[in-house]
C-alpha cells in the first residue's frame, strides 16, 4: 500500500470522532483549526474530499460520492460545518441559509479593551471587502460596495488576560465576526489580519463555531448541534470559568 493511501485512510478514520451528526441527508463535523473546507491554491486536501473518502469507505459506495457544502469556515477557525449527502438537502439548506433560518453561534477569545457586558448587545456595521487583501473593512454608514452586517454578542467568561464572548450571527458577511469585533476593540486572539499583535503557535485564531440550530430539511425535526472547542490552555481556563459561573 502506498504512503498516500495510508495517509488518506488515517485521515478518514480520524474523522469519526469529529462527526457531530450524520444521517442519509446531512453530515455535520467539528472542523479543526488549520483545515480547509474547500480546495485552494495551497493544494492541501480539503475537508470535503476527506469526508467523501470517509463516506465511500464507511458505506462501501462505488463511483463518485456526492457531498454538498452549505457554508464555510475560514481556515484558522474551528467548529461545526454542515455538509449535505443529497442534492435535495443541499437545495433546501441553501434556501434556509438565504432566509436566515439557520441559527449560528460562535465563541471567541478576545483581548478585551472595551469590556462588553453579560447582556446581549447588537452590533451593526457596513462591511466592504478588499479582494486583493482578502480583508473586510468596517464602516459606520452605508456606501458603495458596503454590505450591512449585524451580530449580537455577550461576555460569558472573563479571565485575567482574556474574555470569552458568545456571538450570534444575524447576517453572513466575509470575515464578519473578526472585522466587527476588532472594530470595537475586541481583537480575537491570534488574528493578526484584524489587529491582534501575536499569532497563535498553530496559526489558528481563537474563533470557534459553537452551535448550529435549524429544522432538518427533510424530516423537519429540530436539529441543535454543539461543537467542543479545540484543545488549548486558554480555552481550558476560560471554559472552567464558564462552568464555575453556571454552577454558582
Amino acid at each position: 500500500m502506498s504512503g498516500s493511501n495510508i495517509s488518506r485512510q488515517s485521515a478518514v478514520s480520524s474523522r469519526q470522532s469529529a462527526i457531530l451528526f450524520e444521517d442519509n441527508h446531512l453530515l455535520i463535523v467539528n472542523k479543526r483549526p488549520g483545515e480547509i473546507v474547500q480546495g485552494d491554491k495551497t493544494g492541501d486536501e480539503p475537508l470535503v474530499e476527506t469526508l467523501k473518502s470517509y463516506i465511500k469507505e464507511k458505506y462501501n459506495k462505488p463511483g463518485e460520492v456526492f457531498l454538498g457544502l452549505v457554508h464555510r469556515l475560514d481556515r484558522p477557525v474551528s467548529g461545526a460545518v454542515i455538509f449535505t449527502r443529497t442534492s435535495k438537502a443541499l437545495a433546501r439548506m441553501n434556501a434556509m441559509m438565504q432566509k436566515r433560518e439557520v441559527r449560528k453561534v460562535y465563541w471567541a477569545i478576545v483581548a478585551d479593551r472595551r469590556p462588553p457586558t453579560a447582556d446581549w448587545t447588537l452590533l451593526t456595521h457596513y462591511l466592504k471587502k478588499n479582494e486583493q487583501q482578502n480583508k473586510s473593512y468596517v464602516h459606520d454608514l452605508p456606501g458603495e460596495g458596503r454590505l450591512k452586517a449585524e451580530l449580537k454578542y455577550r461576555k460569558i467568561a472573563s479571565g485575567d488576560r482574556y474574555d470569552l464572548l458568545e456571538v450570534e450571527l444575524l447576517t453572513g458577511r466575509h470575515h464578519q465576526i473578526r472585522a466587527q469585533l476588532a472594530a470595537i476593540g475586541c481583537h480575537i486572539k491570534g488574528d493578526l489580519k484584524y489587529g491582534y499583535p501575536r499569532s497563535n503557535p498553530d496559526g489558528s485564531i481563537s474563533l470557534h463555531a459553537r452551535l448550529l440550530e435549524f429544522v432538518h430539511p427533510v424530516s423537519r425535526e429540530l436539529i441543535c448541534i454543539t461543537a467542543e472547542p479545540p484543545v488549548g490552555k486558554v480555552w481550558e481556563i476560560l471554559l472552567k470559568l464558564l462552568q464555575t459561573d453556571f454552577s454558582s
